[in-house]
């Protein structure tokens, strides 16, 4: 079984950070590994407070996790400051952990800043450059990339601009797009690629960023290619957002296993690796 480190906060509701991380991880066929960077207090209306974990504390547990496993791939979610942004990069250098995806999470659905605005120049100087994949929304891109961006050409000079500060590939979510919402587009030195997507009108899409980013994380643990990973946690994504369970009274989860409560489930289980029948690329 392949195991993926996720580096994020706690969720106090379990729709993001890292318990939806864990939850996506295991969905997708992987085993979770964690090291927690902050504790929240959050359901799904709003966060109403976070701490912040000792530096020393984030530390151990990296040399807990690497003292005994070797993470097929990693992926990191909220940071909180630029202390442990800078951290975490000494830590991701330090182990060299492959397949590191970065979901550079910067405020809450409720607009409770998550990254501390003197720490997004930390994540461009000492993240960026180790990540194979940056996986940021709209609004995180507008910020990485200093511009506004409406529709599919704005997003492809943003991608273009987060890529020339050094990660591999940028794959910028659409889901608040005025143009196709629901598209996403992934630019590599390979070239751009877009992903058509459906675009869902609901309430429920909590932790929806921790939880492609976990996906994709997991889908490249697997060994498929950055553009089959995307195409994959993409299509896990929207079918967990459709298939929410309405909890809460606010910005609701996803359903991370959507697939046991269905039909088509041995096909669903076969197609994100859960079983060992796609796993091909090895």
């Amino acid at each position: 079984m392949d195991t993926v480190l996720t580096v994020a906060g706690s969720d106090s509701g379990a729709g993001a950070g890292i318990q939806a991380d864990l939850k996506t991880i295991s969905a997708n066929g992987g085993y979770g590994l964690s090291v927690l960077t902050s504790v929240t207090a959050q359901n799904t209306r709003a966060v109403t407070a976070a701490l912040s974990l000792p530096l020393d504390i984030i530390e151990e547990q990296f040399a807990a996790v690497f003292a005994d496993f070797t993470p097929a791939a990693a992926k990191s979610g909220m940071l909180a400051d630029r202390e442990r942004v800078e951290l975490v990069a000494q830590l991701m250098r330090r182990y060299d952990t492959p397949h590191y995806v970065l979901d550079p999470v910067m405020v809450s659905k409720s607009g409770f800043p998550l990254l501390e605005r003197e720490a997004i120049e930390a994540l461009r100087t000492f993240l960026l450059p180790l990540a194979e994949v940056v996986t940021p929304n709209v609004y995180e891109a507008e910020l990485l990339a200093e511009m506004p961006i409406h529709t599919i050409a704005d997003a492809r000079i943003a991608a273009t601009r987060i890529l020339e500060q050094g990660p591999r590939a940028v794959v910028l979510k659409g889901g608040h797009l005025e143009e196709r919402p629901g598209t996403d587009l992934l630019l590599s030195a390979n070239g751009a690629r877009l992903y058509e997507g459906e675009f869902i009108e609901t309430t429920s899409t909590h932790g929806t960023g921790c939880t492609f980013s976990a996906a994709l994380a997991t889908q490249l643990a697997h060994g498929h290619s950055l553009e089959e990973a995307v195409g994959l946690a993409k299509a896990y994504l929207t079918e967990a957002i459709r298939s929410a369970p309405g909890l809460g009274t606010g910005s609701g989860p996803t359903d991370h296993f959507f697939y046991l409560r269905r039909p088509d489930c041995a096909t669903w289980m076969a197609r994100l690796g859960v079983t060992d029948s796609t796993r091909a690329a090895r």
